[in-house]
């Protein structure tokens, strides 16, 4: 004859179901936590010193987000700029695998219907700031926009979204510092400084940059 004998719960087998229990309980936390924390860490693309630092004075402390910087080696695209933006910063949430925020700057000479453009770095480099001056040696017309394009996208899988900045302007002798772009050739309208002569409170107040990173920042500030 046999019979079932129910097994005593020793002091020994309590204490090892409550520490199991205790250390299934802490991975979960551990794997919630690291969600929102990944969650909350943003990558701005740059490799760029000068930018990063407007972007975190313009950005300031009022979010609940962590950005970090880092520079990818990304393909030159062509293209309208917004369209260029979206490529770039899709490409980079691919590298990224997570929350990642570019940045495209234009320099938009009216007189030659946009150009440079998103091509403002390749003309800097080849010409020079006198050279980005002598382009409109033979046009009355010296007035162009200063147009920034910031695209978040929050991962791989998401479609970038936009935001866009413009602050008009116009060409002229280069002056100021020369170690940020093409600033000391461009004079936005109502001021007689151009961008490198300013103090830098007053230029990341009305710059193309702070434009377009002030709806960057509200959307963040209602998403996060």
């Amino acid at each position: 004859m046999f019979c079932c004998v129910k097994p005593r719960l020793t002091a020994f087998s309590l204490a090892s179901s409550i520490i199991t229990n205790r250390q299934k309980k802490s991975v979960c936390a551990t794997s919630a936590d690291s969600a929102q924390m990944e969650k909350n860490v943003i990558t701005f693309v740059t490799g760029n010193a000068k930018k990063l630092e407007e972007f975190r004075t313009i950005v300031g402390n009022e979010l609940k987000v962590t950005f970090v910087s880092k520079k990818l080696d990304l393909p030159e695209l062509q293209g309208e700029p917004e369209d260029i933006a979206k490529e770039k910063c899709r490409l980079a949430a691919q590298d990224i695998r997570g929350p990642v925020v570019t940045e495209d700057t234009c320099l938009c000479y009216n007189a030659l219907r946009g150009l440079p453009g998103p091509y403002i770095k390749w003309f800097l480099e080849k010409l020079g700031h006198d050279g980005l001056n002598r382009i409109l040696d033979g046009f009355e017309d010296k007035s162009a926009f200063a147009l920034c394009t910031f695209a978040f996208c929050s991962s791989p899988d998401q479609e970038p979204i936009i935001f866009a900045g413009k602050t008009d302007g116009k060409i002229v002798p280069a002056r100021g510092p020369t170690d940020f772009g093409w600033d000391p050739v461009f004079e936005p309208d109502g001021y007689s400084t151009t961008y490198a002569e300013m103090d830098k409170s007053v230029k990341n107040s009305i710059s193309h940059r702070y434009r377009a990173l002030s709806k960057l920042k509200d959307y963040l500030l209602s998403t996060y």
